[in-house]
């Protein structure tokens, strides 16, 4: 498939969880480069949701119904668990679709192989959605360490943990190992991507992971990832879904300076309230959540800069028009799989 034209990209989403729910369906309707057109769930409560919100869209039950409108569409986004992504990306990019798969990608480092091979065959876009390269704390990082702000960085620590002793509710609580489960498959995702892009490739990596949640034969509730990146930086990632205390978002020291983040990225709850991101507030960080910079004793706060997930979208557009790159390349989720894939062989 070669550029699309200048028309609304014709979308849609399956599922209609919290990934598509929160994030794909609102990211897309906020943008005038796509048209919401089909909405995937089986669930009736959902599916009058979806409606409500969106009554411009079909909603159908099966990906089989939205298949079927397969002439009529550019773009599918799997909002689904990991499970079914290999087969529903395969089937879409059989029928010359664009495909965005929300994290974690697939299952196995060797189905993600395959699905990069067949859309490379197909002709078609593959792209995976690392919305967390544009979290308002992830930014300002990178512009703190574009401007050497803390000398020459020797430690990175990043942090994901909430106290959730009864889990999430969802398919999440159970999922095995084989079908995409754990945290360390999930929020690993996310932490491993956001190392690799600050400070570069990865030659040595280990990680220990546990299980304490009620479900004995689901994967990881908490896992630690270290990692030592050819830069020489070494990278220490925390995920935890039980921890009744959580640690600093991001704890990063360096000749210089350090810099030290607490709280999650406000994105998320923002999206799940409402906030659109055309809203005056969106992606903005109040000034009590600012991150410090410095040493004890004269650490100032940093203007956070503003979180951004809508621009996943906007570079997606201008690739499937021919005027830009994917905003995340598939290999590039590829290789933090096989960084998880190589700590559950091991762990």
């Amino acid at each position: 498939m070669g550029a699309l034209p200048a028309a609304p990209i014709r979308t849609a989403v399956v599922g209609f969880g919290v990934s598509g729910s929160v994030f794909h369906a609102p990211l897309i309707q906020a943008d005038p480069a796509y048209a919401l057109d089909v909405i995937v769930t089986s669930d009736p409560q959902r599916q009058a949701e979806a409606a409500r919100l969106y009554p411009q869209a079909t909603i159908v039950s099966t990906p089989g119904e939205m298949f079927a409108l397969a002439g009529g569409l550019d773009l599918v986004v799997l909002g689904t668990p990991p499970l079914t992504h290999f087969e529903l990306g395969a089937v879409a990019m059989a029928h010359g679709l664009n495909v965005v798969v929300d994290k974690p990608f697939v299952t196995t480092v060797a189905q993600g192989e395959e699905l990069v091979a067949r859309a490379s065959d197909a002709g078609v876009q593959l792209t995976v959605f690392q919305n967390r390269r544009w979290d308002a704390d992830f930014l300002t990082l990178r512009k703190l360490l574009g401007q050497g702000a803390l000398g020459e960085v020797r430690t990175f620590e990043s942090r994901f943990e909430w106290w959730r002793p009864d889990g999430f509710g969802n398919w999440r609580d159970s999922a095995t190992l084989a079908e995409g489960g754990g945290l360390l498959h999930d929020l690993g995702a996310h932490l491993i991507d956001q190392a690799i892009q600050l400070f570069g490739p990865v030659e040595e990596s280990y990680g220990e992971t546990a299980n304490n949640g009620p479900h004995a034969e689901a994967a990881d509730t908490e896992a630690f990832v270290s990692l030592r990146h050819t830069s020489g930086v070494r990278s220490r990632l925390w995920m935890n879904g039980m921890a009744a205390q959580a640690g600093p978002r991001f704890h990063v020291l360096g000749s210089q300076a350090a810099y030290t983040k607490w709280g999650l990225d406000g994105q998320e709850p923002a999206l799940a309230s409402g906030v659109t991101p055309s809203d005056a507030s969106y992606g903005i960080e109040p000034q009590e959540s600012w991150g410090l910079l410095g040493v004890d004793g004269s650490a100032t706060p940093v203007p956070a800069e503003k979180g951004d997930y809508p621009q996943f979208y906007r570079e997606l557009a201008a690739s499937l028009s021919g005027r830009g790159q994917l905003p995340v390349q598939a290999a590039e989720a590829l290789e933090t799989l096989r960084i998880i894939e190589n700590i559950h062989a091991f762990a």
